[in-house]
């Protein structure tokens, strides 16, 4: 790796205080554009001009890229420019006139409330996995949770007593959300049998396997896949399914959606506002269904 990219990476982690996903995927994304240009014997980014970024983003769409990976990948490169001309080893940023592709505008991915129920109620009762998973479901789907956010909650990041639930998002952003009583009460069990019994170290998550060590975010897919199938639902669902789901359950219900913007930690309104495309078309079908003269 470059030296000036890990110069950006180090900036970008301190400065900005980004996620270790985002820096990892900063990091990919770079490492693909400076090979990129070492095939075309440039060895120092910054001596790679607009027609090198163009360039590189006609050979992505030549491996067969989907749009929104061009995007991020360009992104990426555009950041890393502007690093660079304001660290003063640019006279111009190359790809100030460069725009990113158009993307589709996509909606996430729903459950119905009933296909909430029937996954949440699938793991076993009477196993210690059934119990954590069970407690895992019930929390992802009562606070809105990120799998990642998920993954590391500690013990103490829940107030029982006052049904609150403290998380980190993106950024490291704190947000304090509330917990329903069944999601709690999966919880509490979860922590006094299962947990207990893994005998977990001092500093552990909230979930832990069954060696008391960390889950992974893989084995969290792997599981809720292996729900949804046992509970017949037959779409493609994954943890952020049930996020969107938290989301468009409480909008169809008269939830405000500045409320919702802070349960889910959204920066921006404008990130929040998709799901009221979703309840919009809830209500469309539902007008349609039921009016004499639709």
């Amino acid at each position: 790796m470059h030296k000036l990219v890990e110069h950006f990476l180090n900036y970008v982690d301190v400065e900005r205080g980004l996620a270790d996903n985002t820096l990892q995927a900063y990091r990919s994304d770079l490492a693909d554009y400076l090979a990129f240009l070492k095939k075309r014997g440039l060895n120092d980014p910054e001596l790679a001009g607009k027609d090198d970024v163009t360039g590189y983003l006609f050979e992505l769409k030549r491996r067969g890229y989907q749009s929104a990976t061009i995007a991020r990948r360009l992104s990426a490169v555009k950041t890393f420019m502007r690093f660079l001309r304001v660290e003063g080893h640019l006279a111009q940023d190359p790809t100030h006139s460069l725009s990113s592709p158009r993307l589709a505008q996509k909606l996430p991915q729903v459950m119905t409330i009933s296909e909430v129920e029937r996954l949440l109620e699938t793991p076993a009762p009477d196993s210690p996995i059934g119990l954590r998973d069970r407690a895992m479901l019930e929390l992802l789907y009562a606070a809105g949770l990120r799998v990642s956010e998920l993954l590391s909650l500690k013990p103490g990041d829940l107030d029982t007593a006052r049904g609150l639930l403290r998380c980190k998002g993106k950024g490291d952003r704190e947000r304090v959300v509330p917990v329903g009583g069944v999601a709690l009460h999966h919880v509490l069990v979860y922590q006094s049998t299962v947990r207990a019994a893994c005998k977990p170290k001092t500093g552990m998550p909230l979930f832990v396997n069954r060696r008391g060590k960390p889950m992974t975010r893989q084995t969290v897919w792997k599981m809720i896949k292996k729900y949804a199938r046992a509970a017949g639902i037959r779409r493609e669902i994954t943890p952020h399914t049930l996020r969107h789901s938290f989301a468009t359950h409480l909008l169809e219900n008269g939830a405000d959606l500045r409320v919702v913007q802070e349960l889910l930690g959204h920066v921006d309104i404008v990130t929040t506002q998709k799901y009221t495309h979703l309840t919009t078309k809830t209500l469309r079908s539902e007008y349609d269904r039921a009016h004499p003269r639709a």
